[in-house]
């Protein structure tokens, strides 16, 4: 039995996925709730939220991520980053996942991801949960309803969170798998609850695809300026840097939150929503995003509240620091329409530096840009005790290593070109520590950081007179208007200056370590810009 609008051709059946329960095809978003609460996956929070737990998995498993090592991607994916499954061990795990699926009720949304129609890939999301659909109403964009009639998948997901893969017979890690087979166009998911997979592992197919065509893929948020999308500006950064944050600016329109193309028309967004972090989020600093966690529909996930008010807690992170809330677009007054942009005039790297070493802003030449690109360096904190001051390094390659599944140097490569054509201006802002690292010093003040960034966007900060910074060698301003001077100069910050210089060394060791493997890669510029 099937429920809701389809292209008749296109049914599961003519998949070969048979034997169902009641297949939903493209519920809207009140039909969705609605199955969610009455089958109790979720409970309706306040102004018709969707509240969610994910059980065990609060977070994305990226040791279980596999793509088939088939001849068509053979020679392009990036293998020591992307573990391989044999395509008989997929076959398997195909089978199995389709035979636990059989009489079980289904979902299916039918959904573009892609704001530019010249690139946009048409995917399947077949699901056992109803707020996963939803989910991906929210993170996809919608056809149109008359759309449905002549829609074909290009790709499909199938996401069975009750499945449990076999590490023995499907020669995986765990019970947990996630799967993607680019010559048979489709991708499993197993063995965890958790929504994030479902919109990465379509980040993960454009990644691949996209830079075939030319066009880069971004794991970014991007913006523009009122009245005027060829002023553009994009956001890289890892999660807790501020991506979410900085690019929702009243002042600016939102392109997107996380995942962008760059083609030779512009930027375009991946997605048709947004899918922020909740943990200690301010509804003085975010107003917007905060309220969209009230809102009919928003899935807010593994977040505590009170069972009497169901008043969320924002500080409670007892199920997980990854406290998320997922919102389509159009829930942010100042987004995008379109979802596209011209090319941008200034790129941002954004870094959460718990060393206490970085500046609170940078100006890039195209090879330190690529260079901070492909090292895609931010810091953990090391435990949460007050006192703490060694914390840890992350280098995430292009800042999304888990999502790149070809070598990092084709999106650098890809990132520099763009650049030097469409002479874009190059940014590293730190929104980590300053007077000391984490456990000292204190976190780098967001008025502040917006306001440097606003001068980096309107271009006022180009006049500023700029130093060189003696570890890193790229430029930062001397002088900002309303920016206190000694916040500019890290060093100054701290109570102990030679302490910060042995910091800083520390730092700049670990950058040459991590980097040493994208030597071979890189051309000799790219090579000197930590020993200028």
């Amino acid at each position: 039995m099937s429920t809701g609008r389809v292209n008749p051709s296109q049914r599961l059946e003519d998949q070969g996925i048979k034997g169902l329960g009641t297949v939903y095809y493209n519920l809207i978003e009140p039909q969705l709730v609605e199955h969610a609460v009455c089958r109790g996956e979720a409970r309706v929070g306040k102004g018709g939220s969707v509240l969610v737990a994910t059980g065990t998995h609060t977070g994305r498993s990226p040791k279980d991520k596999y793509v088939v090592r088939t001849p068509d991607v053979e020679d392009t994916i990036w293998w020591e980053n992307n573990p391989p499954l044999d395509p008989a061990d997929f076959d398997r795990l195909y089978e199995d996942m389709l035979a636990h699926m059989a009489g079980k009720d289904m979902f299916v949304e039918d959904l573009h991801a892609g704001a530019d129609p010249e690139y946009k890939i048409d995917v399947r999301v077949v699901t056992e949960l109803a707020w996963h659909g939803l989910f991906m109403r929210h993170m996809l964009r919608r056809p149109a309803r008359k759309d449905l009639d002549s829609f074909v998948p290009e790709f499909t997901i199938i996401n069975v969170p009750s499945f449990k893969a076999d590490p023995a017979r499907h020669n995986c890690r765990s019970e947990t798998i996630i799967a993607l087979n680019f010559e048979k166009k489709i991708i499993l998911i197993g063995g965890t609850e958790y929504a994030g997979e479902n919109k990465k592992s379509v980040f993960t197919l454009l990644n691949y695809i996209l830079p075939g065509k030319g066009v880069m893929a971004m794991h970014c948020s991007a913006n523009h300026a009122p009245h005027d999308p060829d002023d553009a500006a994009v956001f890289f950064g890892l999660s807790g840097t501020g991506k979410t944050t900085l690019s929702a600016d009243p002042t600016r329109v939102l392109i997107g939150d996380d995942e962008h193309g760059w083609s030779d028309r512009g930027v375009f967004n991946f997605e048709g929503g947004c899918y922020a972090k909740t943990i200690n989020l301010s509804k003085h600093a975010e107003p917007e995003i905060y309220a969209t966690t009230s809102k009919f529909g928003s899935v807010v996930e593994n977040m505590v509240w009170d069972e009497e008010t169901m008043e969320l807690d924002f500080t409670d992170a007892s199920l997980t620091q990854n406290t998320r809330v997922a919102y389509p677009l159009h829930y942010i007054s100042n987004a995008s329409k379109s979802s596209l942009g011209g090319h941008p005039k200034n790129i941002i790297l954004l870094t959460a530096d718990a060393f206490g070493v970085m500046p609170p802003i940078a100006r890039l030449t195209p090879a330190q840009a690529m260079y901070h690109f492909l090292s895609g360096f931010t810091a953990k904190v090391a435990g949460t005790e007050r006192g703490v001051t060694d914390p840890e390094p992350s280098f995430s390659t292009c800042f999304g290593a888990p999502f790149m599944p070809r070598r990092p140097e084709v999106y650098g490569n890809l990132l520099r070109e763009k650049i030097a054509r469409h002479d874009a201006r190059c940014w590293l802002v730190n929104t980590g520590w300053t007077g000391g690292p984490y456990g000292v010093g204190e976190r780098m003040p967001i008025k502040e950081t917006r306001l440097l960034l606003a001068a980096a966007l309107d271009g006022s900060l180009n006049d500023a007179k700029f130093r060189v910074d003696p570890n890193f060698g790229f430029e930062v301003p001397v002088h900002v208007e309303h920016v206190p001077a000694v916040l500019l100069d890290p060093r100054h910050t701290w109570d102990d200056p030679e302490a910060y210089d042995r910091q800083a060394a520390r730092l700049v060791a670990m950058f040459a370590e991590n980097f040493k493997q994208y030597e071979p890669y890189v051309d000799d510029e790219v090579k000197a810009v930590m020993l200028g």
